[in-house]
């Protein structure tokens, strides 16, 4: 039996050492914010915390936490507000 070999050959890439990603291809970055699935900036509050000197330590989870709460503080704020300019909007 003779040895044959494929003329399809096999090419590697050659990868220069700057990761994979090529020069144009840009990574499209996700806030803490739509990671949390909030309207309210959590890196933009989390950065408050820290510079007011509130603590000396402070968690991940906090500045996602205040967001929250204030989100939905605005929220019910919000509703009132709209309801009540409805409701005086028909009395008139």
């Amino acid at each position: 039996k003779k040895h044959v070999q494929s003329s399809a050959k096999t090419t590697k890439k050659k990868m220069s050492g700057k990761g994979k990603g090529g020069r144009g291809e840009k990574k499209s970055t996700t806030t803490a914010s739509a990671k949390a699935g909030l309207q309210f900036p959590v890196g933009r509050i989390g950065r408050y915390l820290r510079q007011g000197k509130y603590a000396t330590r402070m968690g991940a989870g906090t500045p996602v936490y205040l967001a929250a709460v204030l989100e939905y503080l605005c929220a019910e704020i919000l509703e009132l507000a709209g309801n009540a300019a409805r409701d005086n909007k028909k009395s008139r």
